[in-house]
């Protein structure tokens, strides 16, 4: 078994397992492995590049307006006296 034909078997192979391992399709996922062998030693076949991973980037927090700050940042009230109030005449 040569190089080539090894290739063409594991080509074959990957497109048996990738299409759920159908029965009666070896001739076409033969045919579809020679044409991808072709291809792999012509040179027009390039590896796959592994996909980065996608950064996630934070949530942008933008400062607040004079009106939408929260109550906590007021100034606080003075507190009541707690002295009895005299009746007004």
């Amino acid at each position: 078994m040569s190089i080539d034909e090894q290739r063409i078997r594991e080509f074959a192979f990957q497109i048996w397992e990738s299409e759920g391992k159908p029965s009666g399709q070896a001739e076409r996922h033969w045919e579809m492995a020679c044409k991808l062998a072709e291809a792999e030693a012509a040179g027009e076949v390039q590896p796959e590049p592994v996909p980065k991973p996608k950064r996630i980037s934070k949530p942008k927090t933008v400062p607040l307006t004079e009106p939408e700050q929260p109550a906590l940042l007021k100034k606080p009230r003075a507190p009541r006296s707690t002295a009895p109030k005299t009746p007004k005449l």
